[in-house]
Order: structure tokens, then C-alpha cells, then sequence
């Protein structure tokens, strides 16, 4: 059987960014703490309880890719306290939930970047990555043109993820 390679060019120059960036030295400058604090519609979150939120992810790799964030700013998994990771985990399942009845996907990645070598886009803070996939979702674009086709805006795929979202 063939090892299929998807080619993802973008990345370099995101990690490189990314590399580049200083670490959180101010947790109340944290983006997830900024969006916590926001206007819920204005900062696309889809969800909130005592622990954890779910936002649309401001740099998709696809339409629908959220992320679920614990309130508290921890850097890492093991940084949470175990009420803390069942609450993000209960959060994570009900955005599989919402995702599979929004898309209708033939798959879910959910993933977690720790660490700006893992790469975290905000490694001062843990969150959860949830996205659709479909086989064969992937095209040229981003390796030609180093540009992602999304579908739909953000806008849009909050709207269908809310109206999914389980009550």
C-alpha cells in the first residue's frame, strides 16, 4: 500500500511566524482570555460553561474547525486539574456532536498543540482543535497557490455549528 503525502506548504511560514513570537508573559493578554471576556457573537464562541468555551478558529483549515479552550490559563494538559480536563473533554464531545450534525463529515480530527515545537499558535494556553474532514478534502491550493479554500465564512459556520450545538 502507497504512503499518501499531503503536502501543507503554508505551515513553514506560520511556524516560522509563530517561532518568532515572545512567550505569554502576561496571562491577562492571553487571545483566550481576551475572547473569554468578549461579546460571545462578536468573538464567534459557540459555547461557554463554568469551565471551558468553544470558539470558531479565526485561521480554519477547513469550515467548521473550532477550538475548545479551558477557562483557566494553563499551558498544559497536565497543568489541569482532573474536574478541569473532564470538563474540557465533556466540552470537546459536545463539539464532535455539533460537528457531525452540522457537516456531516466523513471524519473529526481533534487534536491538541503543546508547545510552540508542538505547534501551539498560542502555546501559553492549552485548547483543543476540532475539525471536519472529508475524503479526499484536499486540493492544490495550498500547496501551489499557499492559500487554504475555505467554503464558507466564519460567520456561516458558526451559525450551523450553534444551531448543532447539543442543549
Amino acid at each position: 500500500m502507497m504512503l499518501d503525502r499531503l503536502w501543507a506548504g503554508w505551515r513553514a511560514s506560520y511556524i516560522e511566524h509563530v517561532a518568532t513570537q515572545p512567550p505569554d508573559a502576561d496571562p491577562g493578554a492571553c487571545l483566550f482570555e481576551r475572547l473569554a471576556a468578549a461579546d460571545p457573537t462578536e468573538a464567534l464562541v459557540l459555547a461557554r460553561d463554568d469551565h471551558a468555551l468553544a470558539v470558531m478558529n479565526a485561521y480554519p483549515y477547513t469550515g467548521g474547525h473550532l477550538m475548545v479552550v479551558p477557562l483557566v490559563h494553563r499551558a498544559t494538559l497536565a497543568e489541569l486539574s482532573r474536574s478541569e480536563a473532564a470538563a474540557l473533554m465533556a466540552m470537546v464531545q459536545d463539539a464532535t456532536v455539533a460537528i457531525e450534525r452540522a457537516y456531516r463529515p466523513d471524519g473529526i480530527n481533534v487534536g491538541v498543540n503543546i508547545g510552540r515545537a508542538g505547534g501551539a499558535g498560542v502555546p501559553g494556553h492549552v485548547h483543543v482543535h476540532a475539525l471536519p474532514r472529508w475524503n479526499g478534502d484536499t486540493n492544490f491550493m495550498t500547496s501551489v497557490a499557499e492559500a487554504r479554500v475555505l467554503p464558507e465564512p466564519l460567520s456561516a459556520s458558526w451559525e450551523k455549528l450553534v444551531a448543532a450545538w447539543p442543549r
